[in-house]
C-alpha cells in the first residue's frame, strides 16, 4: 500500500508520495516494505500507488528490478485505474477491492497487506506461519507502544489469552490499554495475513479502510482474526565481530532491540526523531545487517571526499558528498552533499545535491533535496525567521527547508 497523500509530512510530500521520501541517506520509505519481502522469500509483489507517484515508479523501476518473471517473480506498481466505478482508491480496504482481479486467476494461499511507509523489519514468512497455524481468516500485526503514542493516531487491539482479537478500535482518543503495562496500548502495525475466501467476503461489505470499516465487523462476527505479538515473537538474526583469543571471530547473534523497532513516520516530527535514531555509536535501528541486507536503487557517485579539515563526528554521509573545511555533526547527509568551508551543520537531514555555501548554520533541519543554502544563512535558529524564509516549523520546532528552495540572506 504505497498511495497516501502524506498530508502531515508536508512540504516532503508536496513532490513525491509518502513511500518515496527519502530515508537514512540513501533510501526511500518503500525500501524497508520491499527488503522485508524479498528478505521473508516473498516475490510475488503489487505495488498499489496513487498520490505523486512518479518518483516512486522510478525508484522501483530502477532499484528494485530483481525479480525473474520466469520464475514467477515479480515487483509490478499498480496504480489507481479507476476498474470499479468513477473513484480512485478511497482507503487500504477499497484499495485491495479494486485490485482483487489480480488474484482471481491464481492459486492463492495468503494474501499480505502492508504499509509501505514504516521502518522497520521484520519476518513475514513466521506471521504466516503462525496465521497457518491458527488457521485463521485474518492475522493482524501488532506491537505494544506508549499510551499517548497511539492516541489518536493508530488502531488499538484487545486480545484475550489465545492471542484472539475480542476488540478493534481505530485512532481512539482515549485508547484501552494492556492491563500487564497500563501504561501501553496494543497497536496496529498495518500488516495484515488474509485468507482468500475470508478477504473476498470481507471486501463484499461496504467500508474504505479495513482498521476503521471492516476489521471491527469481522470480529464482532465471530470469524477468526487473532494478533501476531511483533516484538515477541519477530527475531531477526544478524552477524557481529567478536575478538577471542587474538582471532576475529564472526557470530551470530539475535539483535532483540533491533528486531522489535517499529516507527511510523507519519509526521514531520516522527519522521525526524526516527532519522535521529540512526545515528550515533550504537544506533537504535541497524543498517548495518548481512543477513537482513536493506536494497535500494543507489546511484553511480563516487567517494565522499573530506578536505581542508572537514569533520563529520556521528554522522550518516552517503557517496558522493564533498564536506569542504565545514563540520557536519550528528546528521544525515544524502548523496551529492556539498558543504562548503566554515559552514556548520548539526542534528539535521540533508536530501539530496544540496549545496550549503561558506558560514552557513544548519541546526535541527531537514533540507530537502535540490537546495543551496547560501553563505551566511541560519536555519532552525529562529523558528520565527525560518517561517519568514518560507520553511515550515514543525510542533517540535524541527524547520523543513521545501524542495529546490534558494535561501538567500535576509
Amino acid at each position: 500500500m504505497a498511495g497516501g497523500a502524506g498530508e502531515r509530512l508536508k512540504p516532503l510530500t508536496r513532490q513525491r508520495s509518502k513511500a518515496a521520501v527519502p530515508f537514512g541517506g540513501k533510501y526511500r520509505l518503500i525500501d524497508f516494505t520491499l527488503s522485508n519481502c524479498i528478505n521473508s522469500g516473498l516475490r510475488q509483489i503489487y505495488v498499489l500507488t496513487q498520490y505523486r507517484s512518479g518518483s516512486l515508479n522510478k525508484h522501483i523501476q530502477e532499484g528494485w528490478d530483481i525479480s525473474s518473471s520466469k520464475l514467477g517473480e515479480f515487483i509490478y506498481c499498480m496504480p489507481a485505474q479507476q476498474k470499479v466505478g468513477s473513484d480512485w482508491y478511497r482507503g487500504t480496504a477499497d484499495a485491495v477491492r479494486q485490485n482483487l482481479d489480480l488474484f482471481r486467476a491464481k492459486e492463492v494461499d495468503q494474501i499480505l497487506v502492508l504499509s509501505g511507509d514504516h521502518v522497520y523489519k521484520m519476518n513475514y514468512a513466521r506471521m504466516i506461519a503462525f496465521h497457518k497455524a491458527k488457521k485463521a481468516d485474518l492475522t493482524v500485526c501488532a506491537i505494544a507502544v506508549e499510551e499517548e503514542q497511539a492516541a489518536g493516531k493508530l488502531g488499538v487491539i484487545e486480545v484475550d489469552h489465545d492471542l484472539r482479537m475480542i476488540g478493534f478500535e481505530e485512532k481512539p482518543e482515549q485508547p484501552k490499554t494492556i492491563a500487564s503495562a497500563p501504561e501501553c496500548s496494543f497497536a496496529s502495525m498495518g500488516v495484515y495475513v488474509f485468507s482468500p475466501d475470508a478477504l473476498r467476503r470481507t471486501l463484499e461489505a461496504p467500508g474504505d479502510d479495513f482498521g476503521k470499516d471492516l476489521i471491527p465487523p469481522m470480529v464482532r462476527a465471530g470469524l477468526d482474526v487473532f494478533v501476531y505479538d511483533y516484538a515477541r515473537e519477530n527475531r531477526i538474526g544478524d552477524y557481529v565481530y567478536e575478538v577471542k583469543d587474538g582471532k576475529r571471530l564472526k557470530v551470530l547473534v539475535e539483535r532483540t532491540r533491533d528486531s522489535a523497532y517499529w516507527r511510523d513516520v507519519g509526521t514531520i516530527d516522527s519522521y525526524y526523531e526516527a532519522s535521529m535514531d540512526l545515528v550515533g555509536v550504537d544506533p537504535l535501528f541497524n543498517l548495518y545487517a548481512e543477513k537482513w541486507p536493506l536494497r535500494t536503487y543507489q546511484r553511480l557517485l563516487p567517494p565522499t571526499k573530506l578536505l581542508i579539515g572537514g569533520i563529520t563526528p556521528g554522522s550518516l554521509v552517503c557517496d558522493g558528498c564533498i564536506i569542504s573545511g565545514g563540520t557536519v555533526r550528528d546528521s544525515i547527509l544524502s548523496p551529492g552533499v556539498v558543504v562548503e568551508r566554515h559552514a556548520f551543520v548539526e542534528e539535521s537531514i540533508i536530501f539530496d545535491d544540496v549545496i550549503i555555501e561558506p558560514g552557513a548554520s544548519i541546526r535541527r533541519a531537514i533540507i530537502d533535496k535540490e537546495s543551496r543554502i547560501q553563505a551566511s544563512v541560519s536555519i532552525g535558529y529562529d523558528p520565527e525567521a525560518d517561517r519568514r524564509k518560507g520553511c515550515t516549523v514543525s510542533p517540535q520546532g524541527i524547520t523543513v527547508v521545501p524542495i529546490w528552495t534558494d535561501l538567500a540572506p535576509v
